[in-house]
């Protein structure tokens, strides 16, 4: 089985947390129950371009969703909050598939609602993802407002976009917060944006 295969296997699995890092101790994770699967009204559409936005990261850098155009595809990766079970599973797993991302020339970027100090602490406890993580606690929830995936309670929908290097919308997930958005829906999404257009009779 090639490694692509078997990253699928494991997200598939929900063998992600082991895998990709520390598993966090089961009484750090706050349990929310069920929630409404999606509270929110998306405000881009596929085809728009992208409303450009710059975010503090983890790291100390200011991420500036604009200075990807012309280079890299993005895919943003809004999740609810930190120390949750969902996204504590979610975004490990996509350390494992990063190589993936790279064969199609796209950059992820991980944001939430949650501040930088909570992002640190709960990204260093889950043993470190490997791409941007973006805090868009100031003003609250003005990036995922601008989107239409800011949630009544201040967090964010679990939503995924895909914008190619022109900087326009390609692919849109605004998934149940309550279920991890499948891998392999992305990657095919991003395989699709870099698939040379067929060529006019």
């Amino acid at each position: 089985m090639k490694l692509p295969q078997l990253l699928l296997l494991a997200l598939g699995l929900g063998l992600t947390a082991p895998l990709a890092g520390a598993e966090l101790d089961p009484a750090l994770i706050y349990q929310p129950g069920h929630l409404k699967p999606i509270d929110s009204r998306l405000k881009v559409r596929i085809g728009q371009p992208a409303p450009d936005f710059t975010l503090p990261a983890i790291d100390g850098r200011r991420i500036r969703l604009s200075d990807f155009r012309g280079r890299k595809n993005v895919v943003l990766s809004f999740v609810p909050a930190a120390f949750t079970p969902v996204c504590s599973a979610q975004w490990p797993g996509y350390n494992l598939a990063l190589d993936l991302f790279e064969e199609q020339d796209a950059v992820l970027l991980g944001i939430t609602t949650d501040n930088l100090p909570t992002l640190h602490a709960w990204t260093r406890l889950m043993g470190g993802v490997r791409f941007p993580v973006l805090s868009d606690f100031w003003p609250h929830g003005a990036v995922a407002d601008r989107y239409g995936v800011l949630r009544s309670d201040g967090t964010a929908e679990r939503a995924l976009f895909v914008i190619d290097k022109q900087g326009i919308i390609r692919w849109i997930d605004v998934h149940d917060i309550n279920q991890r958005p499948p891998l392999d829906d992305l990657l095919a999404a991003l395989d699709r944006i870099n698939r040379p257009a067929p060529a006019k009779r």
